[in-house]
């Protein structure tokens, strides 16, 4: 009759018959330093990426549909929100534990090594190391994107509304005018009283207007930023 089993050896036995009579401590200096190795490797691909004519062999079977993107979608992120997508060599920040390992287990399960990296943040994290929501991702060819990992905290949803006016031309263009107007009608009955005409207005209109533009030229070419659809890939915040 067979006894009782003890579980404990039976996992030495077995690890024994592997090891072969290596050392204990040797195998599982051999096995960190492979992680150490992966997870330095990853590092130093994340520091220098390029993603020109980088695509990913993806396994399509075992790939996360709603993880894919195509870059339409991500430029209007970028454009609402006023934020970059730049390869991953430019940004500042420091990358999580948890966004490595992630990298590591989506490079084994499909046997490729991940190339291109690139990663959407506000234009700040590409200058300083902060935390402000980054979304990493590997190009997979065709123009669309897969996101492999997002940390730190939320964006202010404010930035939609912050950045509206200095998104396109066309939006700068109709905040100047609106401003005006604005100025216009609360000025109108201080300089004319209720006797003021349409000319009137249209007087004060042109003066407001003409001090709304003066001031945005100032301002705009003195900070140098350029519209957001022609910088939200651009390495360079001012207009070059």
């Amino acid at each position: 009759m067979l006894g009782a089993a003890n579980l404990q050896e039976e996992l030495v036995k077995n690890r024994a018959k592997e090891l072969r009579g290596k050392s204990v401590i040797n195998w599982v200096n051999e096995l960190l330093k492979e992680v150490d190795d992966k997870h330095n490797r990853i590092e130093n691909t994340l520091q220098t990426s390029n993603s020109t004519n980088k695509v990913n062999k993806f396994d399509l079977e075992k790939i996360d549909n709603n993880r894919i993107f195509h870059i339409s979608q991500i430029r209007n992120i970028c454009m609402q929100y006023r934020l970059k997508f730049l390869d991953t060599s430019f940004f500042k920040g420091d990358y999580p534990s948890e966004t490595i390992s992630k990298i590591n287990e989506l490079e084994r399960n499909h046997d490729i090594e991940i190339q291109g990296y690139k990663i959407i943040a506000p234009s700040i994290l590409f200058k300083l190391k902060k935390a402000d929501d980054p979304l990493l991702f590997a190009p997979i060819g065709n123009n669309l994107y897969y996101l492999i990992d997002k940390w730190g905290n939320d964006i202010n949803a404010t930035r939609k509304i912050k950045y509206w006016p200095v998104r396109t031309f066309d939006n700068f263009a109709f905040t100047l005018l609106l401003t005006t107007i604005l100025l216009t009608a609360l000025c109108h009955q201080l300089f004319f009283g209720v006797e003021g005409t349409v000319a009137h207005f249209f007087i004060v209109f042109l003066f407001f207007l003409k001090g709304v533009i003066g001031m945005a030229l100032f301002f705009g070419v003195s900070l140098g930023k350029n519209f957001t659809e022609y910088s939200w890939q651009s390495e360079h915040d001012k207009i070059q």
